[in-house]
């Protein structure tokens, strides 16, 4: 018998001749197929900042079903999902320098050996949520809000890197102008129309007895929408009619903050630094972010209300208001995460930035998964090893310290009953429910992997993020989401303050945060 012999990598589909047996007088053929190798060919190579999205994307062509996996060979190390697929996406890392990650994926198709390839790409270090997540506008603001010496401009006037000398060190810093004035547009659903309708004090809140809007209609920031607004500020800038009746009118602010490019978390040998009343943070459109209290308390030094709860019907249709002129938010807003498009489809974007650099991002962790307040409301009927004061729906004893609830507690006059009514600085009456005090909420020490937030309010997750803090919703067992306690950034700040920040540690004297317990 004559044989030919070739390679089989010359050609997929050999006819080959040969010889039969002593029998044969035709030579007869033959179809032998050969499987080629899987191709692997990527999509062009990324460079993009810290805090990114990246997503590769591979095309693998082949005759047969193949087997895929991903793997990181160089850079620092990123938390993969799907390594399976054709697409590869993670959080580009925190990195100090310029650096190149590596990445390989292996087709396998079970018959020839695994074909490997790799791509890199490229990640800078030039802190992304710093620059680009500030919304610069320069725009003059909504006709409805001027200043007495013309027009004021919305959102971010600058952000730039800057090198700045504090306490004898340089430190690179975002450095952020802003006028506090929003470019809020809020195209008006049925139910928010119904809202506000509904409030309790709605025939005397508006001058008509209710609100001259409909739906569908849009609101720039500032419209009178038919609110007996303060005086304060409205008759000379503008906006009355926007705000309900308590707070007064926002004015240009003229911001000037410095953020650290690279936060340093407090050593835990030093004091703790205490969220006060005022700027901890800006939001990314230049707002103010304030903490969870509005000064009041119920007490000496006791029962201090929370201003999400006991200022609920104190905002405007975006949620924020001003105090002495300084426009903010201390809780979520919708208006922003129309601004910045985050609608739960994963992890939200940054919202802001705390006063001690660390980003403040929005309430979801993933797709539709809200991260998790550490903080907990108190049982005051419990037994006192639980936290609670064991008396029924009363309110006779406080925690010697919210953060460790086996500490114990401090018999103290009794405050405001469960659901007593009281009524707030702009007249409504609530009940106070438990949960509508500093005092009701003590830090848990819950621990949920991906979820779950510290006492800050706020965490580390390897995502290539960074630490960083959320602003925290809860859902209702009705599905409705509502704001969850500490709401934006602390009680306390997870980073240092340098002596240029736009909040310093509050002494526990001025009405934002109680003293330490004895």
């Amino acid at each position: 018998m004559n044989k030919i012999i070739l390679p089989i990598t010359l050609i997929p589909l050999l006819i080959l001749t040969a010889c039969g047996g002593s029998d044969s007088t035709e030579p007869s053929e033959s179809i032998v197929t050969v499987n080629a190798a899987p191709i692997i060919v990527f999509d062009d190579i990324q460079t993009v900042r810290v805090g990114e999205e990246v997503s590769i994307t591979a095309t693998v062509t082949d005759d047969d079903e193949v087997s895929l996996s991903w793997s990181q060979l160089l850079g620092t190390s990123v938390t993969l999902t799907e390594v399976d697929s054709e697409s590869l996406s993670f959080i580009a890392p925190a990195v100090e320098n310029d650096e190149v990650l590596t990445f390989s994926l292996t087709a396998d198709d079970g018959i020839n050996e695994p074909v490997m390839d790799s791509i890199d790409v490229y990640i800078t270090a030039e802190n992304a949520s710093s620059l680009s997540r500030w919304i610069i506008n320069n725009e003059t603001a909504s006709s409805y809000i001027h200043s007495a010496t013309g027009s004021v401009l919305e959102n971010v006037q600058v952000a730039e890197l800057v090198n700045v000398d504090v306490d004898s060190i340089n430190v690179e810093y975002v450095y952020v102008e802003t006028t506090g004035i929003p470019k809020y547009d809020v195209i008006l659903a049925q139910d928010l129309v119904d809202e506000l309708n509904q409030r309790p004090k709605a025939s005397t809140d508006f001058s008509a007895g209710s609100a001259n809007i409909v739906e569908g209609q849009e609101v720039e920031f500032g419209e009178n929408i038919g609110f007996n607004s303060s005086a304060e500020n409205c008759l000379t800038t503008g906006g009355d009619g926007y705000w309900p009746p308590g707070p007064g009118c926002p004015t240009d602010q003229a911001v000037q903050a410095y953020f650290p490019v690279a936060p340093t978390a407090l050593d835990d040998s030093i004091e703790a630094c205490e969220t006060g009343l005022g700027k901890i943070g800006l939001m990314v459109n230049g707002t103010s972010i304030f903490n969870w209290g509005d000064g009041m308390s119920q007490g000496d030094n006791l029962w201090y209300t929370l201003a999400p709860v006991a200022e609920q019907y104190d905002v405007d249709i975006c949620g924020g208001h001003a105090a002495r002129g300084d426009y903010h938010h201390h809780f979520y807003t919708r208006c922003l995460a129309n601004l910045v498009g985050d609608e739960g489809s994963g992890h939200s974007p940054i919202f802001g930035f705390s006063a001690d650099g660390y980003p403040l991002y929005g309430p979801y962790e993933t797709d539709m998964t809200l991260a998790i307040s550490g903080w907990e409301i108190r049982d005051y009927d419990a037994e006192v090893s639980a936290g609670g004061c064991s008396t029924e729906g009363v309110r006779s004893c406080v925690l010697v310290d919210v953060y460790d609830i086996s500490k114990g507690v401090i018999q103290v006059s009794n405050g405001p009953d469960i659901d007593e009514e009281v009524t707030t600085l702009s007249g409504n009456i609530l009940s106070a429910s438990d949960g509508y005090y500093f005092e009701d909420y003590y830090y848990a020490h819950n621990t949920v992997e991906g979820t779950q937030l510290d006492e800050h309010n706020g965490h580390d997750t390897d995502d290539g993020r960074g630490y960083h803090y959320h602003i925290t919703l809860t859902q209702t067992p009705a599905g409705k989401l509502v704001p969850a306690f500490p709401y934006t950034i602390g009680p306390r700040f997870k980073g240092e303050l340098a002596s240029n920040a736009i909040s310093q540690c509050s002494s526990g004297n001025n009405g934002g945060m109680p003293p330490p317990r004895p």
